[in-house]
């Protein structure tokens, strides 16, 4: 079985209960900073990783991570069943998949923004209303920076491209002279 299929049926099944619950928020966010953790520090991951590391030895290093960061038990009983499965390991997926799933649930949509240099709120919120507007649903936005685009900015929308930057408009009018 695929990664993306495991991260996929244990996100499923979290975003349900979390649903369920109405814990959506707190348990993205638990399971966000638990795989920041284990991606954070390679000797955890190690630890949870290695089949050659005792079950029980394992469980306890867990349950002392689960005493001391208080999360609720949902994330934490989640966290026991990845551990149980030997998929914790996947957490850093499972976590991705889960956001997916619970704003696609919630109506909300991804996007991704690039621009040459960080921009200021006021920008990022215009645009942020743009976009909602233009997509007629809720837009999450994700910022990053890429001084290779020169200028402008590049907007990915699921697997849909808008691509307003200073270097994609050079290339456009590169090959538009090519193709004449």
């Amino acid at each position: 079985m695929s990664l993306q299929t495991i991260a996929r049926r244990y996100a499923s099944a979290l975003a349900d209960i979390a649903v369920e619950r109405k814990e959506e928020a707190r348990v993205q966010q638990e399971i966000d900073m638990w795989a920041g953790v284990i991606e954070g520090f390679p000797q955890l991951r190690e630890v949870f990783g290695n089949p050659t590391i005792p079950y029980d030895q394992k469980r306890k290093v867990l349950e002392e991570l689960i005493n001391k960061t208080r999360i609720g038990e949902t994330s934490a009983s989640f966290l026991r069943v990845l551990l149980k499965n030997q998929r914790l390991g996947q957490l850093k997926q499972v976590a991705e998949r889960l956001g997916l799933i619970l704003d696609e649930r919630a109506g909300v949509v991804g996007a991704k923004v690039i621009t040459a240099r960080p921009i200021p709120e006021e920008i990022k919120t215009l645009l942020s209303e743009t976009l909602t507007s233009t997509v007629g649903r809720r837009v999450r936005l994700s910022f990053a920076t890429d001084e290779s685009i020169i200028g402008g900015v590049v907007t990915q929308i699921g697997s849909t491209i808008f691509d307003g930057s200073v270097q994609g408009q050079l290339e456009r009018l590169a090959n538009d002279m090519v193709n004449r």
